[in-house]
């Protein structure tokens, strides 16, 4: 009985031991793949905060760029326009951007302009970043100095320096830029060169974000390293090694909390070894599934459109290189029109519904095996490899098809467009060639009228090289200013035949081109932002030379960008003030596209002018979008019924019903009529017994110069004086 009670507790032990070594090793199994998938996923989220620092200091650089590369910013600062300096180099980095200063620093080292959103003394704002600036702006003007221009590509426009710093005991971006010419005619040398300072504080607002966007638990920045097991450290560094303090962040560790999800089938399985083995095995599964989870959550980040969740711009750009070097395709760029009113009249959150919609009417189009993705803003991107022209155009045609249709968005019915550049990959020199000819093909989309797809060719390099020479040339021109000339047409009135007013019309005399149309350079002043310069210059002649016919009205055209311009309005005022002359005698001409946008600078300028006296005239009516019913919405004096409906009349019988309705519209609602392109004395008198008020065309004169005016408006007084005596 004793032996078999001590060979009982003996087995009974070697049983217990055996047990207790198999759930000691299986334990401790999982606590080793606990640790190492742990530690797997927390350098993953080290990698991951070291890349959005990295980014965010190319980011206040980029952000830089938009605004110190620029020539107005050259000569405004070189004025100390400190009013300018402070809307467009300061607060607006700080509401459009985040920046939390930005500076202005002479080429003497002094400082002309400073913002902090934490200081609003200017001076004591920037005796808290000087230290550190000074080191870094010390080395730019080296590298100005030495021509050095490392760093620059099509993205980066400029060199600059930035380190991580420490500014008024906060962590901080500081990125120093030149403001430089954007066109290259403002050259400087780096001892003139005005620096441009922008911070960026790294703990706050911008750590709180950081942990949102990247699901980053209670991600903060803390000066010293504490003895925490449960929080993990990342060192942030400057440029020369120094440690300037730490991002901390509870570490998300899938493994962790599998191991606590186990414990109890653990102890099940001491009593019952298959269960707890079954218990692990269950655990294990659920922690790979979690752990994947979680690496797929933090690489869809990185690499997809949060709105659409389509792959991103970078994501699109190594999909094509990795495509193309297999196989020839073609990739396709994509615009929304009319997406930036959709915008501004019905807010964002319905705007990003419809980018939302957009991307899946895509995607849906495109069909499968294709690649749709979406790099910004309304901006889509398309790969389609391999592929054939033809089933390359019929993808495009459906695709604006596809957008064309009406989306219904909180039972709001929107329409909008679509406008394509398409390129091939093969003749292009690499794959960024075939994305910058993708570009190229878009440009040549919108400015053909939008809606449409083009595809790139040999010619569109020729054309986008002499667009961008001519608009080189009319800069220099408005600069010259002896190449603009301004003509005039007279405008006669329909009952006596009286020379009433005319028109300013613009004319480029090129020096070796000869003239310009103005269907061309107007085009291309309105894209390079320099219609402002071109209108202030005709209406600048055109008043000068009208004060000489003080019995003519002076009719002048205007853009709808010039209309949108805040300034327009104050503009006009002051030209009429140098001049002398009567606003009443002034009458603008407006499209009814500009109108009908309703745009609120557009009102306000056109309500402005129109207080002091000034007139507007309806041009080109009939040919836009609007109707009858809608012009008892437009504030107009004059409508100018466009050469169309004359031309042929009236033997067009359509043609003498609209323009009948048009003048008998326009009288009904006290407005006069003008009709344009008058060639025949059929015509002529065909409109004057219809009751139009004024007339304007060949038959009657061509656009002249002003002293070819000065002779008609003498003829016209002598001919008054004597058939009135």
């Amino acid at each position: 009985m004793p032996l078999k009670k001590s060979s009982l507790a003996f087995s009974l032990a070697l049983s217990l031991l055996c047990a207790s070594l198999i759930i000691g090793t299986i334990y401790a199994t999982m606590i080793w793949a606990t640790n190492q998938s742990d530690l797997s996923a927390v350098h993953r989220q080290d990698r991951l905060v070291e890349l959005v620092v990295s980014k965010s200091k190319d980011a206040v650089a980029h952000d830089q760029e938009s605004a110190t590369v620029w020539d107005d910013a050259v000569r405004k600062v070189a004025q100390h326009d400190k009013e300018w300096i402070d809307a467009n180099l300061g607060r607006w980095m700080h509401s459009y951007f985040g920046h939390n200063g930005a500076f202005v620093v002479a080429p003497d080292g002094q400082l002309i302009y400073g913002f902090s959103d934490d200081e609003s003394d200017e001076l004591k704002a920037y005796r808290g970043v000087s230290d550190a600036a000074t080191k870094l702006v010390e080395s730019l003007r080296r590298r100005l100095a030495e021509g050095d221009t490392t760093g620059t590509d099509d993205h980066t426009l400029s060199i600059g320096e930035a380190d991580i710093v420490r500014i008024n005991g906060r962590p901080a971006i500081l990125s120093i830029k030149p403001i430089v010419s954007d066109s290259g005619q403002l050259s400087l040398g780096s001892d003139t060169q005005y620096i441009h300072i922008a911070l960026r504080y790294l703990d706050g607002d911008f750590a709180d974000a950081m942990g949102r966007e990247y699901l980053l638990t209670d991600m903060r920045f803390e000066w010293h390293r504490e003895d925490d097991p449960g929080r993990r450290y990342l060192p942030v560094t400057s440029k020369s090694g120094d440690v300037i303090g730490f991002f901390s962040w509870a570490p998300f560790t899938p493994g962790r909390a599998a191991l606590r999800a186990t414990e109890p089938a653990l102890m099940v399985g001491g009593v019952i070894i298959l269960v707890g083995t079954a218990g692990l095995v269950l655990a294990l599964q659920r922690r790979s599934r979690r752990l994947k989870e979680s690496q797929g959550r933090l690489m869809h980040l990185a690499h997809h459109d949060a709105l659409s969740g389509l792959p991103n711009r970078a994501s699109f750009d190594a999909i094509v290189a990795r495509t193309l070097a297999r196989s020839e395709g073609a990739v396709l760029f994509l615009d929304l029109d009319r997406f930036k009113k959709v915008n501004d009249t019905l807010g964002h959150a319905i705007g990003d519904q419809l980018i939302r919609e957009v991307a899946a009417r895509l995607k849906t189009t495109a069909g499968s095996g294709v690649t749709v993705a979406r790099i910004g803003g309304d901006e889509f991107t398309i790969l389609v490899a391999p592929c054939t022209p033809t089933a390359i155009e019929m993808l495009a045609e459906k695709l604006i098809s596809a957008i064309r249709q009406p989306f219904t968005i909180e039972g709001q019915p929107i329409v909008i467009g679509l406008s394509i550049g398409v390129a091939f990959s093969a003749g292009a020199a690499d794959t960024l060639d075939v994305l910058r000819r993708a570009d190229i093909a878009l440009y040549q989309a919108k400015a053909a009228g939008r809606n449409r797809y083009a595809i790139f060719g040999s010619q569109m390099d020729e054309m986008i090289k002499s667009r961008r020479e001519l608009e080189y040339d009319l800069r220099s021109a408005l600069k010259s200013r002896d190449q603009i000339e301004v003509h005039y047409q007279p405008i006669f009135s329909a009952a006596d035949g009286g020379l009433i007013g005319v028109e300013a019309l613009t004319r480029w005399r090129h020096p070796t081109k000869g003239f310009v149309q103005p269907d061309v350079f107007i085009g291309i002043a309105e894209e390079a932002g320099i219609i402002g310069q071109l209108g202030e210059l005709v209406l600048a002649t055109a008043l000068a030379a009208a004060s000489r016919w003080p019995a003519l009205s002076l009719a002048v055209n205007a853009s709808a960008l010039e209309l949108r311009d805040p300034g327009y309005a104050l503009r006009v005022t002051s030209a009429l003030e140098r001049a002398s002359f009567n606003p009443a005698r002034l009458e603008i001409e407006i499209t009814e596209s500009t109108v009908l946008e309703n745009e609120q600078a557009c009102q306000r300028n056109i309500d402005s002018l129109r207080r002091l006296g000034v007139r507007f005239a309806l041009d080109d009516f009939g040919t836009g979008f609007s109707s009858f019913g809608r012009l008892q919405q437009v504030a107009v004096d004059r409508i100018k019924i466009d050469r169309c409906f004359v031309s042929g009349s009236p033997d067009l019988s359509n043609n003498e019903a609209i323009v009948q309705a048009i003048i008998h519209l326009a009288h009904a609602q006290g407005m006069k009529t003008t009709a344009e392109g008058i060639e025949t004395d059929e015509q002529r008198a065909w409109l004057r017994e219809l009751g139009c008020d004024e007339l304007q065309g060949y038959l009657l004169s061509r656009p002249v110069k002003s002293g070819d005016i000065d002779e008609l408006y003498r003829n016209d007084s002598e001919q008054r004086q004597t058939g009135s005596s």
